[in-house]
């Protein structure tokens, strides 16, 4: 089992997380690599948890099923928890995000491709289509009369 985790900095927001649903999937995007021959595939990868593909020779379904074009072999990934929302910290503190089981693949950086959402601490706006590609997002809440930001995003892929 594997987990993506974060630690970043949020001002004035706290619950940040994709927007993750049946009917608007996020695709988690990753760069994976081959446990067999240590192949990186070169073009990053979607995963969906709501998406399950077969497995060949099997009866199992897995969210992601990858052949390696080195070594022909067949892997899999499965996302096992719906996303935790990180929660404002001071200082910040790395938290889990989701959590996936691999089968030989793994997966060595993560790119937060997609709408996050987010709550104001104070006032309880509800932020939606936040950009997180940059590294930093900055925006305004008209309740709170204060800038809100998330920054210093530092995103891991550690074994749960």
């Amino acid at each position: 089992m594997y987990a993506l985790t974060l630690t970043a900095e949020l001002n004035g927001v706290t619950n940040l997380r994709p927007k993750d649903t049946a009917e608007n999937p996020f695709w988690y995007t990753f760069t994976v690599q081959c446990t067999s021959c240590r192949e990186t595939h070169g073009n990053p990868v979607a995963v969906s948890r709501f998406e399950t593909n077969e497995l060949s020779g099997s009866r199992g379904e897995a969210n992601f099923v990858w052949k390696c074009k080195n070594c022909k072999r067949e892997s899999s990934c499965s996302i096992k928890t719906a996303p935790k929302p990180y929660e404002q910290n001071e200082p910040p503190k790395r938290q889990t995000i989701i959590e996936f089981d691999c089968r030989g693949l793994e997966f060595t950086s993560f790119s937060p491709e997609g709408e996050w959402l987010a709550d104001g601490i104070e006032s309880g706006t509800k932020f939606e289509g936040i950009d997180l590609q940059e590294g930093e997002w900055y925006e305004y809440d008209e309740k709170a009369n204060d800038e809100v930001s998330i920054k210093d995003l530092k995103w891991e892929i550690k074994r749960a």
